[in-house]
């Protein structure tokens, strides 16, 4: 996680200098994006909860203000503050667990805490402790890495700069409840109901967020909704406990998601700031370089060998098959069909981004980039295309690592049943091995043993699964290449066919509207009826009032006392010296 969280956000801090150079803030956007990895890092390192929650906080504190960056734009201060309220929402079933475990177990150390825990047998006789713990786990995780129902933040969250998107929904804050959930396996393996609820909601938003990622046509949205979905695949892989195939993802995810964004904000860069892929088209010649590495990534996240993606994706969809703890062929044919969709919008986002004839305004808009004195100081290179440039020297450099690493990145999870030895597998062992309810925290469980078996056994089935996975991604590479570069009128045709059905999917499904009818609105119209009108017009503000009216007419009266008129006063003196001594004369007779 270090070496993913440093090195990824090292290639954007480089890229950043370059987008961001004629930036307004440019010095408050690294601020804000190095007070970001200072959280993340605490999160990553923490050898306890408390630790890890205050890096969880401090990461969704930073998110908000990158977000929110331009401020003065309604529509980035009020994703800011979704992401933020969002986020908290989570980080409240997160507390109640840990609430839970220092009251149980006296201690938030993992050592201390996993090793109390490991002694104890599995939950399957129902809901109990440490079934309770986890789900209140994964609703934080479900919070932080935006998985059903609490995903709705992280489209919004588009609205703050391109490399804020990348660092956020690529290699750091959205991979923290995968990480947090992939940490947190001593009490997932004694969990399993906790572990089927993690499953289920992982295979539902994997599926629900790529169908939704087909029909949006804002680029950074397309890969927002591909974030979500292959969030989604992490979590499923961590639901039937293969935990260390999850943590691979996440690497690998790494790699091409942050130069998918990377990449995207090139192609925006380079257009002059449009956004919607429909004005795009006919790139890949004027923008060669961002052209080559955002098709390696997008070959990554398909799913085609020899790729990074392929083999990260390939060993969840076979752990969900055959995996001893919950693996059951729903959760696969639901992967698969996911694959298929993924392979599909993203080479939809492709073909109408690189292929095609240019559909934008006319050539001679002026990116973002586009300014004086940036060649000076950047290395800028004009390519002679007009107003449609290739970024800068020091924009391209992160993203041919990126796309190396997008390539190659993989490799070192090479599974068995294709020759090679998953040295990542081995890696992880000693940190994500499950062990058995009952055994001491450093041993295997014969249940794992076994499964560790079955694999060996079922290596021509896991070939088979292998093969129909790339044929799916193939399948969805042409039918994109059908619908969006052979035959471009069809997409329409097939969208009027489909009528309120392929509108409810554009509105993506109308789950913000249903949102803010339930719980916003009522929210919002309460504190103002209730909170503001009831509570503080009507009681405080009228108790007070009432209470400055009384000294006000009370203060009135006693003024005229000061009339400046000395027999006046000689006779508010005898009737104060008369009250006194019928005082005096009435105690003492008592």
């Amino acid at each position: 996680m270090l070496l993913v969280v440093t090195g990824v956000g090292f290639l954007i801090h480089i890229y950043s200098v370059g987008y961001m150079w004629e930036e307004g803030g440019f010095y408050r956007f690294f601020s804000y994006l190095n007070l970001f990895m200072f959280f993340m890092l605490t999160l990553v390192l923490a050898n306890n909860y408390l630790l890890m929650f205050i890096g969880w906080e401090g990461v969704g504190l930073a998110s908000y203000l990158l977000i929110g960056f331009f401020f003065l734009r309604d529509s980035a201060a009020s994703a800011g503050k979704k992401a933020f309220i969002v986020n908290r929402i989570g980080d409240f079933g997160f507390l109640i667990a840990l609430f839970l475990l220092i009251k149980h177990f006296g201690s938030l150390n993992f050592e201390q805490l996993f090793k109390s825990i490991s002694v104890l047998p599995a939950e399957t006789g129902g809901a109990g402790l440490l079934t309770s713990i986890g789900l209140l786990l994964m609703v934080g995780a479900a919070g932080k890495s935006a998985q059903i129902p609490l995903y709705v933040w992280l489209p919004d969250a588009m609205e703050g700069p391109t490399p804020v998107s990348a660092l956020i929904h690529a290699a750091t804050m959205v991979t923290a409840g995968v990480y947090m959930v992939a940490r947190s396996h001593v009490i997932f393996d004694r969990a399993p109901t906790a572990l089927i609820v993690v499953a289920i909601i992982g295979t539902l938003t994997a599926l629900f967020a790529a169908t939704i990622g087909v029909a949006q046509t804002d680029i950074k949205k397309v890969l927002a909704y591909s974030t979500i979905s292959q969030l989604g695949y992490m979590f499923m892989a961590c639901g039937v406990a293969a935990y260390s195939a999850g943590i691979f993802h996440l690497v690998t995810h790494a790699f091409f998601k942050g130069l998918l964004f990377l990449a995207a904000g090139s192609v925006i860069h380079a257009v002059g700031g449009e956004q919607d892929m429909r004005h795009m088209g006919g790139l890949r010649t004027k923008i060669p370089w961002t052209f080559w590495t955002m098709t390696m990534a997008t070959f990554a996240i398909g799913g085609f060998p020899p790729f990074a993606g392929f083999f990260s994706k390939d060993a969840i969809l076979w752990r969900a098959y055959s995996s001893t703890y919950g693996g059951s062929w729903v959760y696969w044919a639901i992967g698969l069909f996911t694959a298929f969709l993924t392979s599909f919008y993203m080479f939809r986002l492709w073909f109408l981004t690189f292929f095609g004839k240019y559909r934008g305004a006319a050539e001679e808009v002026h990116g973002r980039a586009e300014h004086a004195g940036h060649g000076a100081h950047l290395g800028r290179e004009e390519h002679g295309h007009g107003g449609i440039h290739e970024s800068p020297r020091i924009m391209l450099l992160p993203l041919v690592i990126l796309a190396v690493l997008s390539v190659v990145g993989g490799w070192i999870g090479w599974p068995t049943a294709l020759g090679g030895s998953n040295h990542f597998d081995k890696f992880l062992e000693p940190a994500l091995h499950v062990t058995a309810p009952g055994a001491s925290a450093g041993t295997i469980s014969e249940s794992a043993q076994s499964q560790a078996i079955e694999y060996s056994e079922q290596g021509g089935k896991e070939m088979a699964f292998t093969i129909i996975s790339v044929v799916a991604a193939g399948f969805g590479l042409m039918l994109a290449w059908l619908l969006y570069y052979r035959r471009p009128e069809l997409p329409q045709r097939i969208a009027d066919s489909l009528g309120g059905f392929y509108h409810a999917v554009v509105s993506k499904y109308y789950v913000d509207e249903f949102y803010a009818a339930i719980f916003v609105k009522p929210l919002v119209e309460g504190s103002t009826r209730i909170l503001w009108q009831g509570v503080d017009q009507g009681v405080i503000d009228s108790t007070i009032n009432s209470s400055a009216d009384g000294a006000r007419e009370f203060s009135d009266a006693a003024r005229h006392m000061q009339s400046g008129n000395l027999r006046s006063y000689a006779g508010w003196i005898a009737a104060g010296a008369a009250v006194v001594i019928a005082y005096m004369t009435w105690m003492g007779t008592r």
